[in-house]
């Protein structure tokens, strides 16, 4: 699970609101995270490896949407090892860990191990959540036909930079000014929250207003391909809105508890003493939601690759063959090694009306094509019959 309270568990004189969660039946939560993060990871590499009986063909240049779905599930399973490896030091060496309590300057290595792998867990979802909010900015842009090959690099800078300048900001400001003696207060805790939350709430934020616009302009694309909007037209429109519908599911199933804890014990560092009886309630209702952090979290890996690519099946191929793999779709083998529309020479097809609607239309078709791919719906027959991927 990823919590900025497995960070703060790592100084010496961490709040009473941390030392309830984590004390609280250490065993039981370390063995759930190792269960979840354990199914969660052979899940996701079981639905990203190829499948026996898939159509041979020559490998397309994936575009950035299908580069982008999978470095998602990339960062979700080294997140889950990062939960495996924590959670069993944590179950298998409770001394070794307990050390972390003492504020002892020649023992290092219990502090160390507990700030490396919290950094590590919240690094790589943090990551996951910025790739996801990529993820929504691309399908925008390609719909709006903005995007290009060169985007993938402004992806990656954006995603692994933002993610680690908020983790190292955060935890500089947590462990001041050392590990052994960190300041004591929630105002010196606030910012690290802060930097951990925030590329969660701009997903749950921001990425359904993206995903509704995209929606909305695919409807226009699909009505001005031929004119018309066809009943294939309309079941391609719902199949990319249901897809976008799944993946914020997921989010929102797999965080929303986060959010629910963080409150209900920010909620309890503000009362003199969490230990009173009015707040039996919510100490019980901080408990069980950081049980269901521990399940639903690393869960989301595998939650992702349904919502993506739906169920690819458990007949693993491990040959080495130029086969389709389950993050690309059979209509983007028509789009050709540049999976991105290419920009309109408007100079050139001035004279040309023909050729310049053409080449819209090939845009159109290919903007649609990256937007429904590695789905692998049962509708997506009926849908390639559409005239969206006809005449490729």
């Amino acid at each position: 699970m990823a919590s900025p309270r497995l960070e703060t568990y790592c100084c010496p004189n961490r709040d009473a609101a941390t030392q309830l969660v984590l004390n609280f039946q250490p065993e039981v939560f370390c063995g759930v995270c190792i269960g979840s993060a354990s199914v969660s990871v052979l899940l996701t590499v079981l639905q990203l490896l190829p499948k026996k009986g898939q159509i041979l063909r020559k490998m397309p240049k994936a575009s950035s949407s299908s580069t982008i779905l999978l470095l998602i599930s990339v960062c979700d399973i080294l997140g889950g090892l990062g939960v495996i490896f924590r959670s069993s030091v944590w179950l298998g060496f409770p001394g070794f860990v307990t050390n972390i309590s003492v504020a002892n300057g020649t023992d290092m290595w219990p502090s160390a191990f507990c700030v490396g792998s919290a950094m590590w867990i919240q690094l790589l979802y943090s990551a996951g959540f910025w790739w996801l909010f990529c993820y929504a900015v691309d399908s925008y842009l390609v719909v709006r036909r903005s995007a290009g090959l060169s985007t993938i690099v402004l992806y990656h800078m954006m995603a692994w930079g933002l993610a680690v300048l908020l983790c190292v900001e955060g935890l500089a400001l947590l462990y001041y000014p050392s590990l052994s003696s960190c300041e004591k207060g929630l105002e010196h805790a606030i910012p690290h929250y802060i930097t951990t939350y925030a590329p969660l709430l701009l997903v749950l934020v921001v990425n359904p207003i993206l995903f509704r616009r995209t929606v909305s302009a695919v409807a226009s694309l699909l009505k001005g391909r031929q004119g018309i909007y066809t009943e294939n037209e309309r079941r391609l429109g719902t199949e990319i809105q249901m897809r976008f519908f799944k993946i914020m599911l997921v989010f929102i199933v797999c965080w929303s508890s986060n959010i629910v804890n963080e409150s209900l014990l920010f909620y309890l560092e503000m009362q003199p003493d969490i230990n009173e009886m009015p707040l039996k309630n919510i100490r019980s209702a901080a408990l069980i939601t950081w049980i269901i952090m521990g399940i639903l979290n690393p869960m989301q890996g595998f939650l992702f690759t349904l919502a993506f690519y739906g169920w690819t099946g458990c007949r693993v191929d491990l040959k080495w063959q130029k086969r389709e793999i389950p993050w690309e779709s059979m209509s983007s083998s028509t789009v050709g090694e540049n999976a991105y529309p290419s920009p309109v020479n408007y100079q050139t097809s001035l004279h040309d009306p023909k050729k310049l609607t053409t080449t819209d239309s090939q845009q159109t078709d290919e903007a649609i094509s990256m937007l429904s791919e590695g789905n692998t719906s049962g509708d997506d027959r009926l849908t390639r019959s559409s005239p969206i991927y006809q005449g490729w």
